[in-house]
């Protein structure tokens, strides 16, 4: 009896010195947290998608905590108006940044973009590509396997079943910036959002020189300079035979629409043209396709 007794009696010892040195351990070796942290992740979405550049929004709440100032500082799903609320739960003040969605700069569907051969194998972008340069004669076009889709948390991109292509709606997109990581192509990209999601883009990021990149691709960028000529508000560069339009600078105003004699260039969610337009831009695209076939 008396062993049981001294047995539990030395247990019970050996216990309460280790919960003391434990909780002296704990009391030299503790962290402090600064308690906004807490309050600014609560203002955040949640969605820890790791768009703002940090891993999850606690990350990112920790850094505008520590943060000498905001300006570097943006989480994209939760926008100007979330970021707002950051900046006043921490006493200082946010700078707004234009709202940007995600655009697939490639229109290579089965129509422009023949098939050359079967792919078999694992059915990833990633693995693909890293394989061969894709079943069509474009080695830079959308290997339609949807990587893209599979790492947006938003439903918010989809491959269309008839153009193999991934769609994104405009609507869902946050821009965390997902999508764009996925796709070793690199055909995703990131640009400002207009009002009435208003886009003029080049949907091709193909370099190879005209001849090469028309044969691969019917709606390919040949590098003609029709847009460059065209555009008013120097928007438009182009660089290894390929025309790129900068968001910012670009007025919207289509004319480097007109002009392009492949179609590369889309313009979405624009009203109809007025029927004198129509015949001005047929007149102004039937003369660069007659370029065009100097290519």
């Amino acid at each position: 009896m008396n062993t049981i007794v001294i047995t539990i009696i030395s247990l019970s010892v050996i216990g309460s010195l280790s919960g003391v040195i434990l909780f002296l351990i704990a009391q030299k070796f503790k962290v402090f947290e600064d308690p906004r942290i807490d309050d600014v992740e609560g203002i955040l979405p949640g969605a820890n998608c790791g768009g703002c550049g940090f891993p999850g929004c606690r990350g990112f709440a920790d850094a505008c905590v520590k943060a000498e100032s905001l300006d570097l500082m943006f989480c994209p799903v939760g926008g100007n108006d979330g970021m707002v609320k950051v900046a006043e739960a921490l006493g200082r003040v946010a700078a707004t940044k234009d709202p940007t969605v995600a655009v697939v700069r490639c229109a290579g569907s089965p129509d422009h973009r023949r098939r050359t051969n079967r792919y078999d194998s694992a059915m990833t972008c990633e693995i693909a590509s890293g394989l061969y340069s894709g079943d069509t004669a474009c080695s830079f076009g959308c290997l339609g396997l949807g990587d893209c889709t599979v790492v947006c948390t938003f439903d918010a991109i989809h491959m269309n079943p008839v153009t193999l292509l991934p769609e994104v709606d405009d609507a869902k997109c946050t821009s965390c910036g997902a999508c764009v990581k996925a796709c070793p192509k690199m055909i995703i990209e990131l640009r400002k959002k207009n009002k009435k999601d208003r886009k003029i883009y080049v949907s091709c990021i193909n370099m190879d020189k005209g001849a090469s990149a028309k044969k691969a691709c019917s709606v390919a960028c040949i590098g003609c300079k029709a847009c460059l000529k065209a555009c008013e508000y120097d928007a438009i560069t182009i660089e290894n035979f390929l025309a790129y339009i900068d968001p910012v600078k670009c007025k919207l105003c289509r004319k480097c629409v007109e002009v392009c004699p492949t179609d590369s260039i889309q313009e979405i969610n624009f009203p109809p043209r007025k029927k004198a337009d129509v015949e001005v831009a047929v007149t102004e695209t039937q003369a660069n396709k007659t370029i065009m076939e100097g290519f």
